[in-house]
């Protein structure tokens, strides 16, 4: 895949919809449904998304739910399998599961354990926020014999500190908002 063109890219991230007041007031929504319509600015983000890692890894997990389209592209791309990452109760035979802490909640996510114990995987998302979903991600990874190549998203809240929950060195994200 080649390099993402820069002007490409501030094309594609000029398609990402603001959207004020949802899905609860005082929440600015970042849509991306306009950018994934659009085919060269899916191709441009998508190769943003894994040019750091090229190389590095054997499979893309795509985080439940816009992070699957994103890992659907970018496993295409680099020529590598696709493994999805759920809510809790969606997969038929989930091998891993993790608890994780939202805002006023807890959730989990599940994973099959379809992929050989040491398998290098980047983790794909569209929004890293809180950092709590791609942390239990990544220790579903684990959990299930994997290894993290690296984590990879489209956006950065960076005002909600995602990345120092993460500590993740390797983060990359394509947009830092």
């Amino acid at each position: 895949m080649p390099h993402p063109d820069p002007d490409a890219l501030a094309r594609a991230e000029s398609l990402i919809a603001l959207i004020p007041d949802y899905p609860e007031a005082g929440v600015l929504f970042r849509d991306i449904a306009p950018l994934l319509a659009d085919a060269a600015a899916l191709e441009a983000v998508t190769a943003a998304l894994i040019e750091p890692f090229a190389g590095s890894f054997d499979v893309v997990a795509g985080v439940e739910a816009r992070g699957f389209l994103l890992a659907g592209a970018a496993a295409i791309a680099a020529g590598v399998g696709l493994v999805p990452i759920r809510k809790a109760g969606k997969l038929p035979r989930p091998a891993a599961s993790v608890d994780y802490a939202l805002e006023y909640a807890t959730a989990t996510i599940e994973m099959h354990d379809d992929i050989p114990r040491g398998t290098r995987v980047l983790l794909i998302d569209d929004v890293l926020a809180t950092g709590g979903t791609l942390a239990a991600a990544r220790e579903l990874v684990h959990r299930i014999g994997g290894e993290v190549a690296g984590v990879t998203v489209l956006m950065e809240l960076e005002a909600l500190g995602g990345r120092a929950v993460l500590g993740d060195p390797g983060l990359h994200a394509v947009f830092r908002v």
